[in-house]
């Protein structure tokens, strides 16, 4: 498995982005699993045609090429996409795992997760160029602090006591940062100057983070440059939070959050306390912008304004507080395409194509709230 060609089976409008290649020995991996070493040591012993699972989760199959063509087969066929049902009509043996698998189920497992998934990727890293020390004026506390080699570490306080601290390649820690593991820093990411980090955070690569941030995930390409507050938050690939943008993750009654769900087109309980923003890739928000408690907003959004805005804000929404309209689909990518130039990047074909559906799927929905 070593040297496995790697592919995707994915919704059709993701597919041309991510192609599937059927081969004569396939091995399907539910993309919700969280890896782990009890799960590669059942996958290594798996037989053509067996099934793993635990309870009524399919977690990995091996199959031969007309096994996969008959579940794709089904799959279309099928009113929903359910895993455990297609493969219950087909003739393939159950193995059943002995361990308590550990599968996303929800968007907040992200963060509520990462404590212990940081700690995961820890122990899976080739850790040989993280031998670097931060500047003689920093303030180390721990020994489970790791700063790549290219890497700089300038007049900060970093407190690994309840876990790991990851520095990654070309990134830097500005003067006066203070960080509480565990926390990864991607690649040529940077903490700019009085940065509060207080733990369960991972900051993709090429972004700029500032203000205080707790338990949340920041993709690649994302700024939080400013102050401000992000907590309980998961933020997409190439957004922009504004100078002094806030999120609220607690409401005021210390009462569960209600969370938009995409697949039930409504706001459900999430049963969660600490909830703050989900935000898709390609969203950005002007300064002292303020989020809601559990607020939602889709793929490609311009929202600005001082008010708290509406909980939920469809891809493709252009507005705040006062309303919002349609973002001109062609104004959108022209945006897009500016903000990858800076990084040397281009908008493929597959990926324009997928923000044109995303577009058109999300036009039902910006009609009942815009």
């Amino acid at each position: 498995m070593l040297n496995a060609q790697v592919s995707s089976l994915t919704h059709e409008y993701l597919q041309k982005k991510f192609p599937i290649s059927i081969q004569n020995d396939n091995t399907l991996i539910n993309g919700r699993l969280i890896p782990s070493k009890s799960l590669l040591k059942d996958l290594s012993k798996l037989a053509e045609g067996e099934i793993l699972v635990h309870n009524e989760t399919v977690l990995a199959a091996r199959l031969n090429e007309r096994l996969l063509n008959e579940f794709l087969k089904k799959a279309d066929e099928s009113e929903k996409y359910d895993r455990h049902a297609i493969f219950s009509k087909m003739d393939v043996r159950k193995v059943r795992v002995a361990f308590t698998p550990v599968v996303l189920q929800h968007l907040w497992d992200l963060f509520e997760m990462n404590d212990d998934l940081i700690k995961m990727d820890k122990s899976l890293m080739n850790l040989d160029s993280f031998g670097a020390d931060a500047d003689e004026n920093s303030k180390l506390i721990g020994d489970d602090i790791f700063i790549h080699t290219t890497a700089r570490v300038n007049a900060s306080i970093i407190n690994a006591s309840n876990g790991p601290v990851i520095i990654d390649e070309g990134a830097e820690v500005m003067e006066g940062c203070m960080i509480r593991g565990p926390f990864y820093l991607g690649k040529n990411s940077v903490l700019k100057m009085g940065t509060k980090i207080y733990g369960a955070t991972s900051i993709g690569h090429y972004s700029k983070i500032g203000g205080e941030v707790t338990n949340s995930v920041v993709n690649s390409y994302s700024n939080k440059a400013h102050d401000g507050f992000l907590g309980n938050s998961v933020i997409g690939e190439w957004c922009n939070l504004g100078a002094d943008t806030n999120t609220s993750n607690l409401k005021n009654d210390y009462g569960t959050v209600k969370f938009w769900n995409y697949r039930s087109n409504e706001f459900e309980d999430s049963m969660r306390q600490f909830l703050g923003l989900v935000m898709g890739d390609h969203s950005k928000c002007g300064i002292n912008t303020m989020f809601n408690t559990g607020t939602v907003v889709g793929v490609s959004c311009n929202i600005y304004g001082g008010d708290f805005i509406p909980k939920l804000i469809p891809s493709f929404s252009w507005g705040g507080s006062k309303g919002f309209d349609d973002y001109i689909f062609e104004k959108a990518i022209k945006v897009v395409e500016r903000v990858m130039e800076r990084r040397d990047l281009t908008l493929g074909e597959n990926d324009a194509s997928v923000l044109r559906y995303l577009f058109e799927n999300s036009q039902e929905l910006r009609k009942k709230y815009h």
